[in-house]
């Protein structure tokens, strides 16, 4: 089960805030210790992790996602800089997603459908974000500092739900292996 490929379900970025965020974290690797920089190719929101996946479950969860098509395209705000973990040494730092009442209907809609394509259902609370970096590395951050150089609002349509598939060795390392137009978007 080692070289079973690992998936994702997320909302891809639009080309403009992948390029705000790569700003932010060109800023920022200054002034933090990070292992992890996500490519700007690779910036999106999750909506579910899938890890290993074999191919039979991954085609009934395409089939299942299809339904997703019926729902209607939104808006929702992003910007704000924030992490998870330990203030002193935050292990993830992320730009924060505004979370509407139609991301978490979109967030319930995909566990949904990934549960009846035989995924295990997600215990913590949804938080939608965008991850920056990860892998903490360093010293001591001053980050409640850093935060207030990294705020704006950034508008953007959820028009599409993608499932990426994970190349841990390529950069960038994400590959869009299906991808769901909702109602009303661009595409």
């Amino acid at each position: 089960m080692t070289n079973t490929p690992h998936y994702f379900i997320a909302i891809p970025l639009p080309d403009f805030l992948k390029e705000q965020y790569s700003q932010w974290q060109k800023q920022l690797k200054e002034q933090l210790s990070y292992k992890q920089w996500p490519y700007k190719e690779d910036l999106h929101i999750t909506l579910k992790f899938l890890g290993p996946v074999e191919e039979e479950q991954l085609s009934k969860l395409q089939n299942e996602l299809t339904s997703l098509e019926r729902k209607t395209a939104f808006e929702l705000f992003t910007g704000q800089l924030g992490y998870f973990g330990n203030p002193r040494k935050p292990r993830v730092l992320w730009a924060g997603v505004e979370k509407t009442g139609s991301l978490e209907d979109l967030h319930q809609e995909v566990e949904k459908h990934a549960s009846a394509a035989g995924f295990q259902s997600e215990n913590r609370p949804y938080s939608p974000h965008i991850t920056l970096a990860k892998k903490w590395a360093g010293d001591i951050s001053n980050l409640q500092e850093l935060k207030k150089n990294f705020i704006g609002q950034h508008k953007m349509a959820v028009d599409k739900v993608v499932i990426y598939r994970i190349y841990p060795g390529n950069s960038p390392k994400y590959r869009i292996e299906a991808s769901y137009n909702l109602k009303g978007g661009t595409e």
